[in-house]
């Protein structure tokens, strides 16, 4: 029954993540506007040169979801059942770019291009060059983000494990929201600076200021919701601790933390 019940939450834990890591990737070519969408006027911050907004990758919305449930995992499974996950994911990831790739390339068939040759007004438009442009993303993003996510991820179950040694069962919210903004600090600025500097033609690779402003934007965000997602750390081992019981719950933990 216990044996159930950890193979059980591990499937659950494992679905969440993966389903919002591969989510992030494929709705992460929209860029939004925050400050819009909330209602509030342009954030109009200087930062190196460069007046910036709020304006994100719509993948931003559910990444923390991913990194809440990495330090939910890291608290009952260890850095072990982190890794797991983590390298499963990039797997997918990888093989749902590719297989997007491979889509892009077939031809349309002529009647769904007949179809939807007009948007809501009215005006033409090539559905299938849109339907390719939104899911074709660029190598270096590509790279880049999946790098980003691989560091990210470790950075998350070492600093994790370390704080845990320190606090021991106490101060949940001090070793989970911690992990998370540190390793979101160094992910903020690592997809950015492979992707747009490193990876990125000549002709339109970004100054490294710039690399550094936006990333301090996206950061910004990233720090202000792990902070208020806080409570739902709680809120998770919660109901996490009720399904497994204390007996099974104190096992896991204990396991884990020693890096069983």
């Amino acid at each position: 029954m216990a044996s159930n019940k950890k193979q059980l939450l591990f499937l659950i834990l494992a679905g969440i993540f993966l389903t919002n890591a591969i989510l992030a990737e494929m709705i992460g070519v929209k860029i939004f506007s925050a400050e819009e969408t909330f209602g509030f006027n342009p954030a109009n911050i200087n930062i190196l040169g460069y007046t910036l907004d709020f304006n994100l990758t719509a993948g931003v919305v559910i990444w923390p979801v991913v990194f809440l449930t990495t330090d939910i995992i890291n608290e009952y499974f260890g850095k072990k059942g982190v890794k797991k996950i983590s390298f499963l994911a990039v797997g997918c990831i990888a093989y749902a770019f590719f297989m997007i790739f491979v889509v892009t390339k077939l031809d349309p068939a002529t009647f769904w291009l007949d179809v939807n040759s007009k948007d809501a007004e009215g005006n033409p438009f090539n559905v299938d060059f849109a339907f390719n442009k939104i899911y074709t993303q660029g190598l270096g993003i590509i790279v880049g983000s999946l790098i980003a996510f691989l560091i990210g991820q470790f950075l998350d179950v070492y600093v994790f494990q370390k704080l845990r040694s320190i606090t021991g069962e106490k101060k949940v919210w001090l070793r989970a929201t911690g992990s998370t903004l540190i390793s979101q600090l160094i992910d903020s600025f690592v997809v950015l600076v492979i992707a747009f500097y490193i990876l990125a033609p000549a002709g339109s690779r970004w100054p490294i200021s710039q690399v550094i402003s936006v990333g301090i934007i996206n950061y910004i965000y990233k720090f202000t919701v792990a902070i208020v997602l806080t409570p739902v750390i709680y809120l998770g081992h919660n109901v996490i601790d009720k399904f497994l019981g204390k007996e099974l719950s104190e096992e896991l933990k204990s396991k884990a933390a020693a890096g069983q």
